[in-house]
């Protein structure tokens, strides 16, 4: 398959789905800029790219959740001459603990990032592309943007928002040939437990919702080319999404809290 894309920006390419993000896109074509905060893990994902495939690819060591950091992206990636055809916005992280455990310092971090950086991330590359006439805008959601998340009730709320917006982005652009997708996907193997605090909930996930980030981005890029809005990949994550809204919000509360308090009393 190649790539429509000729320059592709991936936020958070360090690891997991966005590291899977650069080795299909780089596979497929795509020159790359990968953006993250842990320099030495994208300057060695870099060299193997380069290495693999002969694409130009790009390294930018930063923390997206700082004010401004956005705009000095856009103005590096001109310094270098890259126009972006592709936007991945994968960067943001998740906690999971009850509310009043959570910091709120930790707490505004997380919006800063996953909700603020992604707008203004959308506002520095986007319009270019609706100049030109085609490129593409992948927000990273998450299947708990279409439901309640108690215990990780900020998160959820941020993956809602990246989930919303996308969908009114989709329907103002399409028509421009700028392709919009919300990619929510379900459980992934990655270190997403871990780094959320609570590495116990993995083994509270079936089995058959756990998906790989290879297939996760295969999915979402086969999305984008068909130009849908959203895409949750697997057949029992689709479902599982769409289910809750079938049900009493109040009832997909409780059953969510529920699921999240199972491996604490485990570990007790």
């Amino acid at each position: 398959m190649t790539s429509t894309y000729g320059t592709a920006l991936i936020t958070g390419a360090s690891s997991g789905i966005g590291a899977a993000f650069a080795q299909a896109l780089a596979a497929q074509g795509s020159e790359l800029l990968l953006v993250a905060r842990s320099g030495d893990k994208l300057e060695a994902l870099a060299a193997q790219l380069r290495a693999q495939h002969g694409r130009r690819v790009d390294v930018v060591v930063a923390d997206l959740g700082l004010p401004g950091a956005a705009a000095a992206l856009a103005a590096t990636a001109a310094q270098r001459g890259l126009s972006i055809d592709l936007l991945v916005n994968n960067a943001g992280f998740g906690s999971a603990a009850a509310f009043v455990d959570e910091d709120p310092a930790h707490a505004q971090r997380m919006i800063a990032l996953n909700c603020a950086a992604l707008v203004d991330l959308a506002h520095a590359f986007v319009p270019a592309m609706l100049a030109r006439g085609h490129g593409g805008l992948i927000n990273v959601a998450s299947m708990a943007a279409f439901q309640p998340a108690p215990y990780m009730s900020l998160y959820g709320a941020t993956k809602a928002f990246v989930l919303s917006y996308s969908e009114g982005l989709w329907a103002e652009c399409r028509a421009r040939n700028v392709h919009v997708l919300a990619l929510c996907p379900g459980p992934v193997d990655t270190g997403f437990f871990a780094a959320a605090g609570d590495a116990a909930l993995r083994d509270a996930i079936p089995s058959t919702m756990m998906m790989q980030a290879d297939a996760v981005v295969a999915a979402a890029l086969r999305a984008l080319s068909r130009g849908d809005s959203v895409v949750v990949p697997g057949a029992l994550n689709k479902l599982a999404a769409q289910f809750p809204r079938l049900l009493p919000r109040s009832w997909v509360a409780r059953m969510a809290a529920r699921v999240m308090l199972e491996p604490q009393r485990r570990r007790k």
